[in-house]
C-alpha cells in the first residue's frame, strides 16, 4: 500500500506518501528560529561544547530526536557571528558561552522560548508515535493537499463554506465520539 521510495496517487486522487514527512527526511522538529533560541537558552544555563548541546537536545526529546552536527554547528556559527555567544577554543574544541547581547536577546524572547519548549513536548510525543495513528496523519495530509489544490478559487462564499466545514470537523474531533443516550427502560 505505501511506497517508501516514490509518491503515488491513490484512487481518490490524493498523493500517497511515505510514513515520514518532507521527502522521507522525517517530520520537521523546529520552526524557523526555534533552534537558535533553544541553543542560546542552553548555553545561558551552562557554557558547553557543540557535542554537549547535541546531547542536551537529544535528552529534551527523550532520545527520540538528535540534531545532526550539520544543523547545530552552522547555527552556533550564526549565533557567534551575531555576537550572541562567544566560542573559546580549548583542547581543539570550542566551548560556547553567552554574551551580554545574547542574554538581552534571550530575555526579550522569553515568551517565544516558552513556545519552543511546548513545541518540543508536542514533537517528542509525535516522534515517539504517541501523537496520531498513520491513518489520521495521512488524512491530515490529504486535507492540506485539497486546500492547496483549491487555491485561487476563494470567493467569499467558498471561504465561508470551507471554514465552516473545517470548524465543524475540528469541534467534532474535540467533542469525541457521540454518546448514545441510554433508553429509559434499560435504566
Amino acid at each position: 500500500m505505501r511506497d517508501h521510495h516514490s509518491h503515488r496517487e491513490g484512487r481518490d486522487g490524493f498523493e500517497k506518501r511515505p510514513g515520514r514527512e518532507r521527502g522521507g527526511r522525517g517530520p520537521r522538529v523546529f520552526a524557523p528560529g526555534d533552534l537558535k533560541l533553544l541553543l542560546l537558552a542552553l548555553i545561558a544555563e551552562q557554557p558547553c561544547h557543540g557535542y554537549d548541546l547535541i546531547r542536551q537536545i537529544e535528552g529534551l526529546f527523550d532520545g527520540a530526536y538528535s540534531p545532526s552536527p550539520g544543523v547545530i554547528y552552522p547555527t552556533l556559527t550564526f549565533l557567534e557571528e551575531s555576537e550572541m555567544i562567544s566560542g573559546d577554543a580549548e583542547g581543539g574544541k570550542k566551548r560556547y558561552t553567552i554574551t551580554d547581547a545574547g542574554r538581552l536577546s534571550l530575555s526579550e524572547q522569553a515568551i517565544a522560548l516558552e513556545g519552543v519548549r511546548m513545541r518540543i513536548d508536542v514533537s517528542k510525543r509525535s516522534l515517539r508515535g504517541h501523537d496520531r495513528p498513520p491513518e489520521i496523519h495521512e488524512a491530515v495530509h490529504n486535507l492540506r493537499h485539497a486546500l492547496q489544490l483549491h487555491h485561487g478559487r476563494w470567493s467569499p462564499e467558498e471561504i465561508a463554506r470551507v471554514a465552516a466545514l473545517l470548524n465543524t470537523t475540528a469541534q467534532a474531533i474535540v467533542d469525541g465520539p457521540a454518546v448514545q443516550p441510554v433508553p429509559e427502560q434499560a435504566q
